[in-house]
């Protein structure tokens, strides 16, 4: 199905109300071509077989938020008026919203980010780049790996699922990688069952990016003490510039190809032709 007749369906949903059927019970709903326009994803599965899952979406460049993350009224506007009954607080918190990102205002804004952080860098004003990168990582790998973010029941801030498994995302920043590698806190890696590190260069694009098994890491490199540090040398062989072994795993290869770097789009691009 393309995108046209999708928003489509998705405007035939919205137009009616539905408060005789069961579809108020579904956690999963696709936004169309406006704000406020929405259907389940179930809804869409019946309509057209090729949309019996998320992963087809990501595969077409969506995205996929929890409602706590979504964070904005259309939807549980939408909802209400649908279904005429309020969405109860501990529905919303299962709920997850996919829908296409804004990808040409991503780059630009990313672009700009780039200009201002070195401006920034150079005046001494910026001495800790930390957050912005770390975020703009993890995002870089929910839409490569169509992975579902979750507000976390810990400390943690929000959790990534793939499949219903556990992934744990480790950002690391500048165009080289540390003399002593990758920084992991051994307790995450254990209470994860993947590790992806995504390696953006100091322009924000992604120049490397490596997918573990965490089960693996612990194996090889758990040794003793809290912390774990992967070299270069000790993962290279699963980057994906080396290595298809983990490639099954991207969901949507054109947003990989896009935020990358240009070097490694290249050298990813016959992977994904």
């Amino acid at each position: 199905m393309n995108e046209e007749d999708l928003y489509q369906l998705i405007e035939v949903f919205s137009k009616e109300t539905h408060g005789s059927s069961d579809y108020d019970k579904e956690i999963t709903f696709v936004r169309g071509r406006q704000d406020d326009h929405f259907a389940p994803l179930k809804y869409l599965s019946k309509k057209d077989a090729n949309l019996d899952s998320k992963n087809k979406l990501f595969k077409a460049g969506y995205v996929s938020d929890a409602l706590d993350l979504y964070d904005r009224p259309e939807f549980t506007d939408w909802f209400e008026r649908q279904f005429s009954r309020k969405l109860k607080r501990s529905e919303a918190k299962k709920i997850l919203i996919i829908y296409k990102p804004d990808n040409k205002s991503i780059f630009d804004a990313i672009e700009l980010v780039h200009k201002s952080y070195d401006i920034l860098r150079n005046e001494h004003i910026i001495l800790n780049n930390k957050n912005l990168p770390v975020q703009l990582g993890e995002w870089y790998a929910k839409c490569v790996f169509g992975l579902d973010q979750l507000k976390s029941t810990s400390q943690r801030g929000f959790d990534f699922l793939l499949d219903g498994k556990r992934v744990e995302i480790k950002v690391e920043w500048g165009d080289s990688t540390s003399p002593k590698g990758v920084k992991l806190r051994k307790s995450l890696a254990d209470l994860s069952d993947y590790t992806v590190i995504m390696y953006v260069a100091r322009n924000f694009r992604i120049r490397e990016v490596c997918f573990l098994d965490s089960d693996f890491i612990l194996r090889k490199h758990g040794g003793k003490g809290h912390t774990i540090f992967l070299k270069d040398g000790d993962v290279n062989q699963y980057f994906f510039s080396m290595s298809q072994k983990h490639l099954d795993k991207v969901a949507n290869s054109s947003a990989l190809l896009r935020y990358a770097t240009p070097t490694l789009a290249m050298k990813l691009a016959e992977s994904f032709g």
